[in-house]
């Protein structure tokens, strides 16, 4: 059995069958109390559910995105081949070919909505000190998995219940002790994080809930100088952002397009410059014959030195 299934085996609620005893012996009361936690459990479960990034499904996913090779992902010799270049390790690569290095510009990196930590992994090759920071406790747990041993297994779909199992491995020549995971809210980050000399945001910005709330934190994350990396393919869906929230994907009240590229550079042009921006396609795999081609826009800012 593979790590991941292990991992989301379902627990058994020792608490229900206490409580269902307590119901028996002390009657009304505790049948109350008894229904108290069962709802209480089930909104729970029903919370879960509703978290994508928390399925054994997405964290197989992410995983073969984040890891696989091309002939892994995509079992056809046609296909959106430049998808197929392992899109966080380019999404790092951006990063590191726009870093600079200065006394004044700390060696450390936030890669955050880390997902199942390539990224972050491929900067430890620069930085001395890497934090992944992602929402979902499964990534997160897959990710210290990877720290720790440096390979995990994991399951790919192919069809239905057919699955293929494979491995992750980190780069062996990639110091991983430099790289540190948490959960966190990219909305609500701590406050003792600390400077960066690189933040990443890879494909984040259009899954949060209050998008604006992260970008007015950047000034005092990214140190003057240092690199900011933010890719999106801007897919603005109410399931994560309510309407009045989004950066982009609408009209105003004059009936002006406003996109979410547009929005970026209002909100980030007073404390960064925008250096370069590029589209980045990539493509990550459902089944055998079913997949997603998406084009991300890959922008690339610099903080500005007060």
């Amino acid at each position: 059995m593979s790590w991941i299934s292990e991992l989301t085996l379902p627990q058994v609620h020792h608490s229900h069958l206490i409580m269902g005893g307590l119901a028996v012996a002390s009657g009304i009361a505790a049948y109350s109390t008894y229904k108290l936690v069962t709802l209480k459990s089930h909104h729970q479960k029903e919370a879960q559910k509703e978290n994508v990034y928390e399925t054994a499904k997405l964290l197989n996913e992410y995983l073969l995105f984040h890891f696989g090779s091309p002939k892994e992902v995509l079992q056809f010799d046609f296909g959106p081949k430049d998808a197929l270049e392992n899109f966080p390790k380019r999404c790092a690569e951006e990063c590191l070919a726009h870093a600079l290095d200065g006394a004044d510009i700390p060696s450390r990196a936030l890669d955050i909505g880390c997902a199942t930590g390539r990224s972050s992994f491929e900067l430890a090759r620069r930085y001395r000190e890497v934090v992944g920071i992602d929402f979902s406790h499964s990534f997160v747990a897959a990710c210290e998995q990877l720290k720790v041993a440096g390979t995990i297994d994991y399951n790919r779909q192919d069809e239905g219940d057919l699955t293929t199992q494979l491995k992750a491995v980190v780069d062996p020549a990639i110091d991983r002790s430099r790289t540190r995971f948490q959960q966190g809210d990219a909305c609500n980050l701590p406050l003792d994080l600390g400077q960066f000399g690189c933040v990443l945001a890879a494909n984040l910005i259009c899954r949060l809930p209050t998008p604006f709330d992260f970008l007015n934190r950047l000034k005092s994350l990214v140190a003057p100088g240092g690199v900011l990396v933010i890719t999106s393919p801007y897919s603005w869906l109410v399931e994560f952002t309510p309407k009045n929230t989004w950066l982009g994907g609408y009209k105003d009240k004059d009936g002006k397009e406003v996109k979410g590229f547009q929005t970026l550079q209002n909100s980030l042009g007073g404390s960064f410059d925008l250096v370069t921006h590029k589209d980045m396609p990539f493509l990550i795999r459902e089944t055998a014959r079913k997949n997603q081609w998406t084009v991300a826009h890959c922008t690339v800012w610099r903080r500005k030195k007060e």
